[in-house]
């Protein structure tokens, strides 16, 4: 394999395509060109990627050490904290060591695993506050029978639905990526393998990735929001019906972690992709792209302890039987 840059700006004639050499690497685009920022960006993104870490796997050690936050919110909790090491995982790692070795190339199998993973956590976190968006709603609406309906085996077969799902959608990328026989380039307009610029890479129009692009993203982005509006729409219906003020309060205290991660998780994940459309810049577009893959997973352990009391007592009573 040879690592001749391909730079045509346009497809290759079957003439020209039989003179292509095949594509052994890609190269990612720098967030920054200037050296004196090169040790601020490696220090503050080894220091955001550890926090991430640490923060999720405390969420993980309270749940699974404490008998209290033994239930379904905080069963899909736990996970949606491991899917977030692993989605941070996928891409900051590599960047680290980009800016340390001033290298942006990744190998054509490197950057299809590294695609691959990013979709499978990118979906796993989306099925994940969905279900969680399920459990407030039977918790706030059918409080009586929350125990009959959110019962283990149902937890363990919405986790494994996402799962699922989440290799499903990985995999229909993959076949389309394997299908593309000649890239137009190889520079990947973001700081890691981002399916979207990949299959814009494409020298042609096919059928297959019409239909991911279109279809399959459609189906995971609308189906997932489509049951979390439903859900705080029944939420909210319910929670008017409450006589009491503290009532209402106590009641919706329940789903403010919860929304307040799928806001930003959507909002950050949707404003990237609307800004890359209408955006001509793609060093604007990777910068922005950090919001979701680094920013988001960072958050979520602080949106979850500061503002839940469960997760907050767990934590100290952690503590104390550690010390």
């Amino acid at each position: 394999m040879t690592q001749q840059r391909i730079n045509l700006n346009r497809c290759p004639n079957n003439t020209e395509a039989q003179n292509l050499p095949v594509v052994s690497q890609f190269h990612l685009m720098s967030l920054s060109e200037d050296p004196e920022l090169q040790p601020i960006l490696f220090g503050l993104f080894l220091l955001m990627y550890v926090v991430t870490v640490l923060g999720n796997l405390l969420i993980i050690l309270a749940v699974t050490s404490d008998s209290h936050l033994h239930n379904p919110m905080y069963f899909f909790l736990s996970n949606l904290s491991w899917s977030d090491i692993c989605f941070i995982s996928t891409t900051v790692p590599k960047m680290i060591w980009d800016i340390q070795t001033q290298s942006r190339d990744i190998s054509y199998v490197g950057c299809l695993t590294q695609m691959s993973m990013f979709i499978i956590f990118a979906c796993m976190d989306s099925m994940l506050l969905t279900a969680m968006a399920y459990d407030r709603f039977v918790a706030i609406c059918h409080p009586l029978h929350y125990t009959t309906i959110m019962n283990p085996h149902l937890c363990a077969f919405l986790v494994l639905i996402s799962v699922l799902a989440s290799l499903l959608d990985s995999q229909v990328h993959n076949l389309v990526v394997l299908q593309i026989t000649y890239f137009k380039d190889i520079q990947i307009s973001n700081y890691f393998c981002d399916p979207s610029p990949l299959l814009n890479l494409d020298c042609y129009e096919m059928f297959s990735k019409i239909i991911v692009t279109h279809f399959i993203g459609a189906f995971f982005g609308i189906f997932p929001t489509s049951v979390i509006l439903f859900s705080y729409y029944k939420i909210i219906s319910s929670i008017k019906r409450v006589p009491s003020t503290s009532g209402k309060y106590k009641a919706f205290s329940t789903c403010g972690s919860h929304l307040s991660a799928v806001c930003l998780f959507y909002g950050t994940s949707v404003g990237v992709y609307v800004g890359s459309a209408v955006s001509n810049s793609p060093k604007n577009c990777a910068v922005a792209s950090l919001m979701y893959t680094v920013v988001t997973p960072m958050l979520n352990p602080f949106i979850y302890s500061l503002r839940n009391r469960d997760i907050k007592s767990a934590l100290w009573r952690f503590q104390k039987r550690t010390i």
